[in-house]
């Protein structure tokens, strides 16, 4: 398989390093460099600079040349007529850079915040301290020509030019730090021939991918391929606070883990790899404060609070039940933490005591700007009461999986209290509409977020469903599936987030809604639409409803996720 670097970047399981082809085309806002290029990242998250080389290709006199680069998950080849350059990650904290004939690399770095000083010969050490990073560059075969001024405490600049040496050069670049674990490992794969470490990473990518990612039909199997591609390249290891091997939501600029994102990914990877999948369900309980809350976000060596997401992981948490088998060890863990974060929303985000729970901010719901938040905040949503009925109902099953036969009836006897008070609250005119916390005041929108409530599935009134049913058709299912905003909103922006495109999460929440009231004929055709939409537009964050283009960061893992998710579950009978 190969994938466009344009979209999709270079990098492999475990690694904080990547490499983009940052563009504004295409990273729009997020294009913070100084030219369009190749880039060898670091996404750790105490990084002020994520940016560590620009790198280029040059011949024998340092003129630049413009090569034609193919990615695979194993090797990334940069071509031109004068020779050729590969690249490849034969583990997490090493790179290995092999130039043939007459050709050579430019490495360049413009910030300021770093220097360069020798360690041994042909080894070099860069200090990019804006980036929190230290990485070596040992020149394996072929020479350097260094441009690197000193001014008395840093380089002004780094500018290195590895040129071949009878017709060719090999640079290794290596992550240095603390952690010495691995030492043994990376002097081994220094040591190995170049295509010997191509090959073993093709090996443990295929591996990977029969491993841990479902099936899908033959028709769909390159995008299946792209998928685990996206996944596998897309986890972290432990490192600073993250204490298991986590998968940020991409490597290009969507660089964390958000909190209710890993829910998707940990549901991909359960039909096969259950452990993985554990994993990326509990990583952000790791966090969970002593009230309750999950933060926002996390990475290697941040937590961040100011917003939370919403509380989807009890239905997460049915799914990865009725998708493997969990021990009883696990589901008490999960159970402990799944009650807290429950109870969490319940006692500290009801502000008019009512006992409905309320959103302070869009970004709480996950749907940062929809127009349901076109009022002052805080929001009640029936959504997010819908959820934690789900979540009542599965902590009740776990209760009484793992031996707590009262708290199993508490949970239940909950669930159907919030269910009853939602109805009585939210209901007008066989519509569940949102309103103001406090005042109560109800909220006109044409968001489809409302209709997440439809997860609660039969327990809503048939009237209530059937009306839900005619605004998904009627209102927000284009040709490519579910509009955020209706299209004929005077909110509605092709490009507005949540005001307008199509994404991956609401659309896998209301197909399996669907399904669990059996309206399966419109959960297949909306998963149709979904699976053309990512023909069209990749991996996308996000989609343009009508015209199926993909916006903002093209490699988002949990799109990855749902696709191989509706894939797996819609369509096995053509498996």
């Amino acid at each position: 398989m190969t994938f466009d670097i344009k979209y999709v970047p270079f990098s492999r399981y475990g690694s904080y390093f990547s490499f983009p082809y940052i563009s504004k085309e295409v990273w729009g806002i997020d294009f913070r460099v100084d030219k369009e290029g190749l880039y060898l990242r670091t996404i750790h998250g105490n990084t002020r600079f994520k940016e560590i080389f620009l790198l280029e290709l040059i011949d024998g006199y340092g003129n630049l040349i413009k090569p034609e680069i193919i990615s695979t998950p194993e090797v990334m080849n940069l071509k031109t007529l004068k020779g050729e350059v590969d690249i490849c990650f034969p583990l997490p904290e090493l790179i290995r850079i092999k130039g043939k004939k007459e050709i050579g690399l430019r490495l360049s770095l413009e910030n300021p915040y770093s220097f360069l000083i020798p360690i041994r010969e042909n080894e070099w050490l860069l200090n990019y301290y804006a980036s929190a990073i230290q990485i070596s560059l040992l020149i394996k075969s072929g020479r350097l020509k260094i441009d690197a001024p000193w001014t008395g405490t840093r380089c002004t600049h780094v500018k290195l030019d590895i040129l071949p040496t009878d017709d060719e050069f090999e640079l290794i670049i290596k992550e240095v730090n603390s952690d010495t674990e691995n030492d043994e490992k990376i002097e081994e794969f220094i040591k190995k021939d170049f295509y010997e470490c191509v090959h073993y990473v093709k090996q443990e990518f295929e591996k990977f991918l029969k491993s841990s990612i479902p099936e899908t039909p033959d028709k769909l199997s390159t995008l299946r391929q792209t998928a685990g591609y996206l996944l596998w390249s897309s986890v972290v290891k432990p490192n600073g606070i993250l204490k298991r091997p986590a998968i940020v939501m991409s490597k290009n600029w969507m660089t964390d883990i958000w909190s209710w994102d890993h829910c998707f990914n940990a549901i991909a990877l359960s039909y096969k790899n259950p452990e993985l999948a554990w994993d990326q369900f509990m990583v952000m309980f790791d966090f969970q404060n002593d009230s309750g809350a999950l933060p926002d976000y996390v990475n290697d060596h941040e937590q961040y609070w100011n917003f939370s997401k919403p509380p989807i992981h009890g239905w997460t948490l049915r799914k990865l039940v009725e998708n493997s088998t969990i021990d009883v060890k696990k589901l008490k863990e999960a159970y402990m933490h799944l009650s807290n974060w429950t109870n969490w929303w319940l006692e500290h985000r009801d502000y008019d005591n009512d006992g409905i729970p309320q959103y302070n901010h869009g970004n709480d719901s996950g749907w940062d700007n929809s127009t349901v938040f076109i009022e002052r905040p805080p929001i009640e949503s029936p959504d997010l009461s819908a959820f934690l009925v789900i979540q009542m109902e599965t902590l009740s099953n776990i209760a009484e999986k793992i031996g707590k036969k009262e708290e199993a009836v508490k949970w239940r006897e909950r669930s159907f209290e919030l269910l009853d008070r939602m109805l009585k609250h939210f209901l007008t005119e066989d519509e569940l509409i949102p309103r103001v916390s406090g005042n109560h005041k109800q909220i006109k929108s044409m968001s489809l977020l409302p209709l997440m409530s439809m997860i609660v599935g039969e327990k809503l009134p048939k009237k209530v469903l059937e009306k839900m049913i005619k605004r998904l058709k009627d209102e927000f299912l284009t040709p490519y599936g579910l509009a955020t905003e209706n299209p004929n909103s005077k909110f509605y922006e092709s490009d507005g987030y949540w005001r307008g495109p199509i994404w991956a999460p609401s659309t896998m929440l209301i197909v399996d809604s669907l399904k669990k009231i059996n309206e399966n004929e419109l959960a297949l055709e909306i998963s149709k639409r979904f699976m053309k939409l990512i023909e069209k537009g990749g991996f996308a964050e996000n989609f343009d409803a009508i015209t199926g283009e993909g916006l903002r960061d093209r490699a988002h893992t949990w799109t990855a996720s749902v696709f191989l998710i509706l894939a797996k579950e819609l369509f096995k009978s053509q498996i």
